[in-house]
């Protein structure tokens, strides 16, 4: 099993993701052995996992179901455990795209965090490029260098444990792009500069504050940057939903007075039969968006090296 590589059935060792619903899933580790008890009953790992193939419906103890997936960027992203805040696959697609990433793209980030984005990267680069990623905390560092060996893309990517505002990302004139999620971003635009390749390369700064995107701003218009441009995603959700609605009056009874020669001031017209027509109701399919929805997450700053 790779993240990077899909792989028919499921093998000991994999990271799977059992679906419950679409709002209810997680991952986990197939181990010979092993069970994973969920609402609907036990998952025996060695008779109900290993040798299943990828999508398929494995019944539990208490005769419910679920579905066993194999996993991809979007969906670790939903269910990685949390080490720190993470990009979400709305911010993570702009990204990639601004970045002008592709198979082979060099890409330097920092900081690792729980490693939601690096998983993206390294699907997006591979199979001939490779992501150097820096982390600032140790702990952090060596559990995302473990994740990337059992999700199979450790030939991909490079952990590096130092403070990139004062140490760099360890490699010079290599990279297509830099992303940088950390809290002065300004300090590490130099160091993102020096790791780009001689021209052309692409920088991204995910910040939550518009002070600092203006310092940020700022140092890449010093250190040469051009093209320097923010954004901020937004995502609206809509549901589908069954509303009823009143069939609108659209003067049928005053058309039919005057095609009559109807005449309310004579007595003997009252009892016609327009004065008797009552309004009825429709039903149809609409569209409406959800009346909360997750609002700013952060600015995102590009630019391009000159």
């Amino acid at each position: 099993m790779s993240f990077v590589q899909y792989g028919d059935t499921v093998k000991d060792g994999d990271t799977a993701i059992v679906f419950l619903g679409h709002e209810s899933m997680f991952p986990v580790k197939v181990q010979h052995g092993t069970v994973t008890q969920t609402k609907y009953g036990v998952i025996r790992h060695s008779t109900d996992l290993i040798g299943k193939r990828y999508g398929s419906k494995v019944t539990c103890s208490k005769g419910g179901w679920v579905f066993i997936l194999h996993p991809t960027p979007e969906l670790w992203t939903m269910n990685l455990p949390h080490r720190t805040q993470i990009l979400y696959s709305t911010d993570i697609s702009i990204i990639t795209m601004m970045l002008e990433l592709k198979p082979g793209s060099i890409v330097c980030e920092s900081g690792t965090g729980s490693g939601s984005l690096s998983h993206a990267l390294i699907r997006t680069v591979a199979p001939t490029g490779h992501l150097y990623t820096v982390e600032f905390h140790q702990q952090r560092a060596e559990k995302a260098r473990e994740e990337f060996q059992e999700h199979g893309v450790e030939h991909l990517v490079t952990v590096t444990n130092q403070d990139v505002c004062k140490n760099g990302f360890g490699v010079s004139n290599i990279a297509d792009a830099v992303f940088l999620d950390i809290p002065s971003p300004w300090e590490a635009i130099g160091h993102a500069k020096s790791a780009l390749k001689a021209e052309g390369g692409r920088i991204c700064s995910f910040s939550p504050c518009i002070e600092q995107v203006q310092r940020t701003c700022l140092a890449m218009e010093e250190c040469g940057f051009t093209e320097i441009n923010t954004l901020e995603i937004l995502l609206r959700v809509y549901n589908v939903r069954t509303i009823s609605l009143q069939i609108p009056d659209l003067g049928r009874a005053a058309e039919g007075n005057s095609s009559t020669g109807f005449d309310s001031s004579n007595p003997s017209s009252q009892g016609s039969p327009c004065s008797d027509l009552q309004q009825g109701t429709v039903q149809f399919k609409s569209g409406v968006p959800l009346r909360e929805m997750v609002g700013h997450t952060g600015y995102l700053t590009f630019a391009t090296k000159s």
